[in-house]
């Protein structure tokens, strides 16, 4: 039995404390800091989300309830709401996404090894995005719609243990085509995506101006109705994409529901293609998996810096 540590004490041993640091001093973090450190401040937010915790003045009644033991917590002295409010509107959020990319970086590892569903050993990621509707009132920094606002979180998903490789998160009027140009791509991996992308493993959009250039043989049996190279017919998508596309219209047995699927890829199976789209379905779970179980009912704060610590 442990009668030196708290639980919550030794949950944020797993934190790289060394790391952090470096992180914290890189964006001057703690300057002119007198209670309240960013390690503080993570610990506040780690408490939170722990604990169910769904407003400032919660967390701050919370920690006043365990006194005695903040200080095994890691904790100086008591967390007051307005402080930690300050926190999250001035300090900058690219310290907990730095942090973030490093955890991010550490458990991708763990998974390396893992077999995909697909049976390839390449890297597969599912790119996607999820909008969170928002009062306009008090998120006016993050536009959508006329009468409301909203953040969109444009993810980049490594199917070997649905740990997200990359995450941008903007107002709600950013295209979800345009976080291509923000993506590294990495050679030898797919990238599989829905109709708002228009590269690599996709869905086609309806209707998709395109000429059939020939057909490959098929098994109608498999589900598999036609495997086709395509050239696009639009004036500007013929000259910024003049190479040859794969068009895959697949019938799926369970559904009964028709699909065509866009490919740059010549190489694999048909089948392997429309599973690859099917594994895509990895990203919505994630994106659901937020929702349903992250603790968090309403923001800590209405500016953008707050919102994205």
């Amino acid at each position: 039995m442990n009668v030196g540590k708290t639980l919550f004490a030794q949950i944020m041993e797993f934190v790289p404390w060394t790391s952090f640091t470096r992180i914290v001093h890189r964006y001057g973090g703690n300057a002119g800091v007198r209670t309240l450190s960013c390690a503080e401040q993570l610990r506040a937010m780690a408490f939170a989300q722990l604990t169910w915790r769904e407003s400032l003045r919660d967390i701050e009644a919370s920690l006043a309830a365990n006194a005695s033991k903040l200080y095994a917590m890691g904790f100086s002295s008591p967390v007051k709401r307005s402080t930690l409010a300050d926190a999250n509107e001035s300090r900058d959020w690219r310290i907990w996404s730095d942090l973030a990319a490093l955890l991010i970086r550490r458990a991708r590892k763990l998974y390396a090894g893992d077999a995909l569903d697909v049976g390839l050993d390449n890297t597969v990621y599912a790119l996607d995005s999820s909008t969170v509707d928002l009062c306009l009132s008090l998120f006016e920094w993050a536009p959508f719609r006329s009468t409301k606002a909203a953040i969109k979180l444009h993810t980049l998903l490594d199917l070997r243990g649905s740990i997200p490789a990359f995450i941008h998160i903007s107002d709600g009027k950013l295209h979800d085509v345009n976080v291509l140009d923000m993506l590294t791509f990495e050679a030898g991996a797919f990238y599989v995506m829905d109709r708002g992308y228009v590269d690599f493993v996709t869905r086609a959009k309806s209707p998709m101006d395109a000429r059939r250039v020939y057909s490959a043989p098929t098994e109608r049996g498999t589900g598999v109705i036609c495997d086709q190279r395509v050239m696009l017919n639009g004036y500007y998508s013929a000259r910024k994409y003049p190479e040859h596309l794969r068009r895959i219209r697949f019938k799926d047995p369970e559904s009964g529901r028709t699909l065509v699927f866009l490919t740059n890829n010549t190489t694999l199976s048909a089948l392997t293609i429309a599973a690859l789209y099917k594994s895509r379905w990895q990203v919505e779970l994630f994106f659901k998996w937020i929702k349903q179980h992250l603790r968090i009912k309403k923001f800590l704060g209405n500016s953008e810096n707050a919102v994205k610590t």
